[in-house]
């Protein structure tokens, strides 16, 4: 085993998977990896974005919000969930001459719970975290007779790490600079960051990350329920509106925007049950809100979130702030994010060369890859587990 440079001079091609909090579908991109004396660099050959059956994804959200179900209808879930994964492995697979060599998929969350401390349990007990992604790699190989790398959280976890944020160790490999202080934020459901110091490739125990609270799952729930659309197009809806700070700094009281990293979130707090606790509260000031004002002020929360966590958490601000997920096609949002962190350059990861869009289903080829040469897949100094470890599961393609 070895987390140093390897000079294997190779060149595979794999595929990444990964669905996130808006379960909005798979994202599926298939990517040559290129290792050159331990260091990686990655090309785009495909991506798109596989949607899921509308009655699954009703059910997997009905999952992420808690609704009980048995034990059967959780396995029949997972084996629906991997036949998903695999026919979007299958059909991105199909736009190459070649054949993958591998896939690393993280599959879809449907549960998520960082460390915390255990009660009711003798002196000394371990406090672990618990997270779960279904979609299982077995059934996922065995469909496409591809080489799957999975369940990826599992060893962080099982170190006392948060098993989040992962993409970082993606960032430093890709998004690194000598140079320039750089943040790499990612919009999706939830909102998190990956911290670079300059040269960071040189000393990884420098760089950090976390949650930073909700991304695009609270405003989709607010564009959903008040104007039937499925997200707020380029913010188009929220430039409409006027944000009320009043409940935005309310909102920002919650304990979980004063934790210290290394801390992760998902649906569990961020969940139907608080947006409508939000919701309440906009419908109930005396300021009479317009539905236009009610997703501009959830707009306003999610952006301030992550603006406060960088003056809250970060040793020093970054001269580069390089966004990826669906946030970065919000216009207004990051307006927004850009005239609360001025005088910081916000751009996109597609700027620099990496493709916002499907960034994290590249991150999870890469992490796939690193398993495959036994190479730690996590960094301690983010998710805070004890030491680094390999992450991932190796699933074979071929049963025969």
């Amino acid at each position: 085993m070895t987390d140093g440079m390897e000079d294997s001079g190779e060149t595979v091609l794999a595929i990444g998977l990964m669905s996130g909090t808006s379960v909005d579908g798979i994202d599926a991109a298939l990517v040559e990896i290129t290792d050159r004396q331990g260091m990686l660099s990655v090309q785009l050959q495909s991506g798109f974005t596989y949607a899921y059956d509308e009655n699954l994804r009703a059910e997997i959200l009905a999952v992420c919000a808690g609704e009980p179900r048995s034990l059967q209808q959780i396995c029949e879930l997972d084996d629906q969930i991997a036949r998903s994964f695999a026919a979007a492995a299958i059909a991105i697979a199909a736009k190459s001459d070649r054949s993958p060599q591998l896939i690393g998929s993280h599959g879809q969350t449907v549960f998520h719970r960082p460390p915390r401390e255990l009660q009711n349990l003798s002196a000394g007990a371990v406090s672990l975290g618990y997270s779960v992604q279904l979609g299982r790699g077995a059934a996922i190989a065995a469909l496409t007779g591809i080489k799957t790398i999975s369940d990826f959280r599992v060893a962080d976890i099982e170190a006392g790490g948060q098993a989040a944020p992962l993409v970082p160790m993606a960032d430093l490999l890709l998004l690194s600079h000598p140079q320039y202080c750089r943040v790499c934020q990612n919009i999706g459901g939830i909102s998190n960051l990956t911290f670079l110091p300059p040269q960071a490739i040189a000393h990884p125990e420098q760089v950090f990350g976390f949650d930073n609270g909700a991304g695009n799952v609270l405003i989709d729930m607010a564009t959903q329920r008040l104007f039937n659309l499925p997200f707020d197009r380029d913010g188009a809806i929220a430039r409409q509106g006027n944000a009320n700070l009043q409940i935005v700094n309310q909102w920002l009281q919650h304990p979980f925007f004063a934790t210290h990293p290394p801390k992760s979130t998902g649906r569990e707090l961020f969940s139907p049950i608080y947006f409508e606790q939000c919701l309440a509260d906009c419908q109930q000031c005396p300021d009479r809100m317009s539905d236009h004002d009610i997703v501009a002020t959830i707009t306003e929360f999610t952006v301030k979130a992550i603006a406060n966590s960088y003056h809250d958490f970060l040793p020093k601000l970054p001269d580069q702030l390089l966004v990826s997920g669906g946030g970065s096609r919000n216009l207004y949002l990051m307006e927004r994010l850009q005239a609360l962190l001025n005088p910081i350059t916000v751009m996109r990861t597609d700027d620099v060369g990496l493709d916002g869009n499907y960034k994290e289903a590249i991150a999870f080829a890469l992490l796939g890859y690193l398993r495959l040469k036994e190479r730690y897949g996590n960094l301690p100094s983010v998710t805070g587990a004890k030491r680094s470890v390999l992450l991932g599961k190796i699933n074979e393609g071929n049963l025969s």
